[in-house]
């Protein structure tokens, strides 16, 4: 890794966890001030959001965690890093919007259904004011994580950065179905325009917090780097000249910006045993100059035939391979 990736990367850091402190702050006001309105309106949908608020300022903290502790050193208990630390605190805030988010807004959705809901015209009036409050606050977060994605090359690959902004693109979406279905019950007298509002927005976190967790999920189990990055690699080492045939090409990300890498090779015929090592270390420190984020390479050395390495579960992924 260069000293100017290595510099980029807390400087990267600091920016997310500014974005995220951001979205906390915004999320604890939000949230107070929707569950006051929720309860002085009576209304569903706005309990709903606060429901949902609540889950976000949670996952924030989640997030925040994630920061600090995946930027610990490898050691001895962990020699490949903390880095996956960051899917694990994603999925914990993928649970939470499911959990106190999701589930609590489909809830209340079924009672207003069932047992309508107390209609105060000031409370709601008071609600719908809570609400446009809420939706400039959330836009103004939504826009911070935004512009940081576009700036920042890793982009939405951050865990923490996908996470913002998911649940700020959320949030805005939600309290616009909150605002609607308030509206409506208040034009129609109707609870199910509300109660709907609350299932929308339920199904809707629902979704979110699948969709978060199975990226997490993914990164968790050890997922393979991007195909074009494994492409490159799988090109450089065929271009060594001392390299016959590349049988096999194995990566796993094990964090945000590190990859294992795992490969095995036939070299050409003729090199004896001390070639063969300085070969091998020459070619590492290569591909290490060339992808920064490769910082654990592992070569291995076969004169098996192309054929049966093609054949093994190393090569095809099936379980059991080395």
């Amino acid at each position: 890794m260069s000293g100017t990736e290595s510099e980029k990367r807390p400087e990267a850091d600091r920016r997310t966890r500014v974005t995220v402190l951001v979205a906390l702050a915004a999320n604890l006001v939000i949230a107070v001030a929707k569950a006051v309105g929720g309860v002085v309106a009576g209304s569903p949908a706005l309990l709903s959001e606060a429901a949902h608020s609540v889950a976000d300022s949670f996952n924030e903290v989640f997030l925040l965690a994630a920061l600090r502790r995946s930027r610990r050193p490898p050691d001895e208990r962990h020699p490949f890093g903390y880095g996956k630390e960051r899917f694990f605190w994603a999925l914990l805030a993928a649970v939470g919007i499911f959990v106190m988010g999701g589930c609590f807004s489909v809830f209340q959705g079924i009672e207003a259904l069932r047992n309508g809901a107390e209609e105060k015209f000031s409370g709601y009036v008071a609600g719908l004011i809570v609400l446009g409050v809420a939706l400039c606050a959330e836009g103004i977060s939504l826009i911070r994580a935004l512009h940081q994605v576009r700036r920042e090359q890793r982009g939405l690959r951050d865990p923490a950065l996908r996470t913002v902004v998911a649940e700020d693109g959320t949030a805005v979406l939600g309290v616009l179905l909150a605002i609607a279905g308030m509206a409506l019950h208040m034009i129609t007298g109707q609870v199910a325009w509300e109660a709907s509002a609350s299932l929308a927005i339920g199904a809707l976190l629902v979704f979110v917090a699948y969709r978060l967790g199975a990226d997490a999920r993914d990164q968790l189990i050890g997922e393979a780097a991007d195909p074009e990055l494994s492409r490159r690699m799988r090109a450089q080492l065929a271009a060594e000249s001392e390299i016959d045939s590349v049988e096999a090409l194995l990566t796993m990300r094990t964090g945000l910006e590190s990859t294992l890498v795992a490969a095995r090779v036939d070299l050409v015929p003729g090199l004896d045993s001390e070639r063969v090592e300085e070969v091998l270390v020459r070619i590492k420190r290569s591909l290490a100059r060339t992808f920064s984020e490769a910082d654990q390479i592992f070569l291995d050395v076969t004169d098996r035939s192309a054929h049966e390495t093609a054949e093994s579960p190393a090569a095809t992924g099936e379980r059991g391979g080395a």
